[in-house]
């Protein structure tokens, strides 16, 4: 077979020039019109009637290439040479045009190109948002009011996304940014040449977004390996926060991420917020107020005054800031240790307050109510009946999780049109210890079925969203239920709690309509604390003791548990009180306003020297073992 012929070469080589873009064609275009003016001129200085020296030929030419875009004198001369006149002048302006028309679309190339969000992002020390959905908007919100007290803050947005339409959507559901600057990019969130894009390399922390549809899980975890086995990684350990949605899944989604991913288990922490809130009401008020940046939150501070010193005397250092644990030196956290645990060198203090500025010592004259302190209450707990109206996928979880919760001869009651539901009790009742289960096929949207279930005589109420590829349509039912629930209790004059389960947190707004005693939006809430750990990831600890039955968890208990009621005193008296009986005091809720949004009467962390009195169906809001 012959090799290629001179014309072939020529052809590839004049079309490997051609492929480099833009700046290829401008050149080739330059190297042709120099070409045609040159020659052209030369041929009209040939077929020029006057006289001319070989010089002035060549001045001639030169005058002609200087004018080549404009038509000259061609009113005279040979008809060859107006001819090539008029010839030159087109020419000229035919590559005029052609440059014009590469030139806009280099420009048009380039703003394709930016609009796509393909340059690369030269920050350090900002937060990646890896993915994209619903939980963005609410993560960038609370990521801009932690940024808030700083000078400036940088966050950078990956997704298979237009990178127009990120931002439009940033603006429209989060507002102004104030201080803190998005930047958006698209791209691959699992390919490694896309991630290098938003500089993980220099981020402070990377959050991953759980996206919507099948498989999510194995979403994060194709990003996970995407992020930790990268051939440009930094050499020092990422902070990588993440979801799992299925437990299942959790050993092989945290074995992607290793020792550098915190890992959320978004249902298995839903289910327990679920099951704590409808056990005591005001409580989501309280777990939003931690998990937001808007009020108090929880940090986490040495204090070198108090080495030596015990944890009952670092309860009243802090005037405005409410202690509730530790962390020892060795990276194990204790809430609510025993008041006389001494704190040791590297021990730092974990408390709640507004800012990380803000947790600082202060003195206290030492005066406390000796008429307001009383021997703390212990209430013997008793069994409870509670109905759960609705089902999901949480809810086999939200089961098993309330058996560990109440005491034994409690039963639950669950009533749903989802004959599903059934098979996954038959297979979850043999575990239980001190639940009695039952099941009942009802349409939990219809006003007759709900009579027919004497709801009076339940303690607790939850209702839950259905499973829905349309969220509205989903808390819409939930709505109508909580509805029919809120009429029944103004007939009847029953009270008994009712805490909902909501897809949308815009619609939680509409819910309130219907005064149930809490809503739980398990997406935000996960959205709120994925924020507070990509800000300190040593909070999943903290978060994770709370979260559990073990341990202490948050109460809010009768007032006369603690203090005589209608007795004025400063909060260090209800510190002191709680203290002796250990538990742990960080605010109060006021029963007058347990209806008024957006606090429904909580007050956390108050100021210690400021004066209360308690009334009847006030509540002290605790850290306790029980």
């Amino acid at each position: 077979m012959s090799g290629p012929t001179p014309r072939q070469r020529l052809r590839y080589w004049f079309d490997n020039t051609m492929s480099r873009g833009t700046p290829a064609l401008i050149g080739w275009l330059a190297v042709v019109s120099l070409a045609l003016v040159v020659s052209l001129s030369a041929l009209i200085s040939v077929f020029d009637t006057k006289p001319t020296s070989f010089g002035h030929a060549l001045s001639e030419i030169w005058k002609s290439t200087v004018n080549t875009f404009k038509l000259g004198d061609a009113a005279e001369g040979s008809l060859p040479y107006r001819f090539l006149v008029i010839a030159l002048a087109l020419a000229g302006l035919f590559f005029a045009s052609t440059l014009i028309s590469l030139l806009t679309s280099g420009v048009n190339k380039k703003i394709a190109e930016l609009r796509k969000g393909r340059s690369a992002v030269l920050e350090k020390g900002h937060t990646v948002l890896i993915g994209w959905s619903e939980q963005i908007y609410p993560i960038i919100s609370e990521l801009v009011e932690a940024n808030s007290s700083e000078r400036s803050g940088r966050v950078a947005v990956l997704a298979d996304r237009d990178r127009v339409e990120m931002e439009e959507d940033i603006r429209k559901f989060v507002g102004d940014t104030r201080n803190t600057r998005v930047v958006c990019r698209s791209g691959n969130p699992i390919d490694p040449g896309d991630l290098d894009i938003v500089s993980p390399q220099t981020a402070r922390s990377i959050i991953v977004l759980t996206p919507p549809g099948d498989a999510p899980d194995a979403y994060v975890t194709k990003t996970l390996l995407a992020i930790t086995n990268s051939p440009t990684r930094r050499k020092e350990p990422y902070h990588i926060v993440a979801t799992v949605q299925d437990a299942r899944n959790r050993a092989a989604v945290q074995l992607a991420g290793g020792a550098e991913t915190v890992l959320v288990d978004a249902d298995d922490i839903a289910a327990r917020l679920v099951v704590q809130t409808s056990r005591q009401s005001g409580l989501s008020v309280v777990y939003q107020d931690l998990l937001d940046f808007a009020g108090d939150e929880i940090y986490m501070s040495t204090e070198p005054s108090l080495v030596g010193k015990t944890f009952g005397e670092a309860l009243h250092a802090y005037p405005t800031s409410s202690v509730i644990g530790l962390r020892r030196a060795d990276g194990t956290t204790q809430l609510n240790p025993p008041i006389g645990s001494v704190i040791d060198e590297g021990d730092q203090i974990i408390a709640i307050s507004e800012d990380n500025d803000t947790v600082v010592t202060g003195a206290w004259d030492g005066v406390l109510s000796d008429e307001g302190i009383i021997p703390v209450r212990r209430r013997d707990p008793r069994p409870s009946r509670t109905l759960i109206l609705g089902w999901n996928r949480r809810a086999a979880n939200i089961v098993r999780q309330f058996d560990e919760y109440v005491t034994p001869n409690s039963s639950l009651d669950i009533v749903a049109d989802c004959p599903d539901a059934k098979i996954e009790l038959d297979e979850i009742k043999p575990g239980l210890e001190h639940l009695t289960l039952s099941f009942r096929l009802g349409d939990t949207d219809d006003r007759a079925a709900l009579d027919a279930l004497d709801v009076g005589s339940y303690d607790h109420m939850i209702v839950l969203c259905y499973d829905a590829t349309d969220v509205q349509y989903a808390d819409s039912r939930a709505l109508i239920t909580l509805l029919h629930l809120r009429q029944m209790q103004q007939e009847t004059g029953q009270r008994y709690s009712i805490v909902s389960e909501m897809s949308d947190d815009r619609n939680r707004k509409l819910a309130q309509v219907t005064q149930a005693d809490d809503f739980i939006v398990s997406g935000q809430l996960l959205s709120l604390l994925m924020t507070q750990l990509s800000e300190n990831r040593h909070l999943a600890a903290v978060f994770a003791d709370l979260f559990k039955p073990e341990g202490s968890e948050i109460y809010l208990k009768p007032a006369e548990d603690y203090v005589t009621p209608g007795v004025q005193m400063d909060f260090h008296s209800v510190v002191e009180s709680a203290g002796r009986g250990g538990d742990v005091a960080i605010g109060y809720r006021v029963a007058a306003h347990a209806q008024e949004p957006p606090t429904y009467g909580v007050v956390l962390n108050p100021d210690k020297t400021q004066p209360v009195t308690f009334g009847e169906g006030d509540r002290v809001i605790v850290l306790s073992e029980d």
